[in-house]
């Protein structure tokens, strides 16, 4: 994990003080911040690859921060693992509606903090594994790039979201249970509700605008990529020469 900047932000200096020692035991780069404001300021002037944000701190709380961090081009790539004190399910879903990968209630172990940020980061690697372009109508989802265009023009996700559309694109009309999508998003350790997909899936949709209908929801079970009908699905993936129509 060396050269992999990690950006710890937390008011409380204890909890700051452990992550750190123990975060550079696995031998990743780690800075601090102790409000939400310097976080911002850390984040703009040198983006780390994942911050672990807190809920509650001054001037800016973790919400306002996740928030700046994804409108802003230079910031909107980094994966963002939110901690907080707080536990209950719409605390959760705040931080994920606002671009949260990922949620950690205090108290915490550190072992399983540490296995969660590790998941974060081999999440952010995994589609250039996958080295493919999927196209659903006027959509390009290109995996190597970690990019998605619509006629020519890029559409901003965050890398949640991107994962969302991946998993769902690349098999057209196979339904995903929510909790599928939640292995396929976060990872096979992620401890989270998973109606947390719901929100990941309504953001998608509003950046989709007239194609949102292209995910489909399936009732009681989850979700699903239906293509309109004006349009061919194509995959492409790496070691595969042509890729053939395949009919929405």
């Amino acid at each position: 994990m060396a050269n992999i900047k990690i950006l710890v932000a937390d008011d409380e200096t204890a909890i700051v003080d452990v992550l750190v020692y123990n975060l550079k035991r696995e031998n990743f780069e780690v800075t601090s911040a102790c409000d939400g404001r310097e976080a911002i300021q850390k984040c703009q002037s040198s983006p780390p690859d994942l911050i672990i944000l807190d809920r509650m701190m001054p001037h800016f709380d973790g919400i306002q921060v996740c928030q700046k961090l994804r409108n802003d081009p230079r910031t909107q790539g980094i994966r963002i693992l939110m901690l907080t004190a707080k536990g209950e399910e719409t605390d959760e879903i705040v931080g994920f509606s606002v671009g949260a990968d990922d949620y950690v209630s205090k108290p915490f172990r550190m072992k399983v903090l540490i296995e969660r940020v590790k998941a974060l980061l081999r999440r952010r690697e995994a589609p250039a594994t996958a080295g493919g372009l999927v196209v659903i109508n006027d959509i390009e989802i290109d995996s190597t790039n970690h990019t998605v265009f619509r006629n020519g023009q890029e559409l901003t996700l965050t890398p949640t979201e991107f994962r969302l559309l991946w998993t769902l694109g690349r098999q057209p009309g196979r339904t995903f249970s929510r909790h599928e999508l939640l292995d396929c998003c976060r990872g096979e350790d992620a401890n989270s509700m998973e109606r947390t997909i719901d929100v990941h899936v309504r953001a998608l949709r509003k950046k989709l605008d007239d194609l949102a209908d292209i995910v489909e929801t399936v009732r009681g079970i989850g979700y699903r990529c239906r293509p309109k009908s004006a349009g061919p699905v194509r995959s492409r993936e790496v070691g595969v020469n042509s890729a053939d129509d395949i009919d929405a």
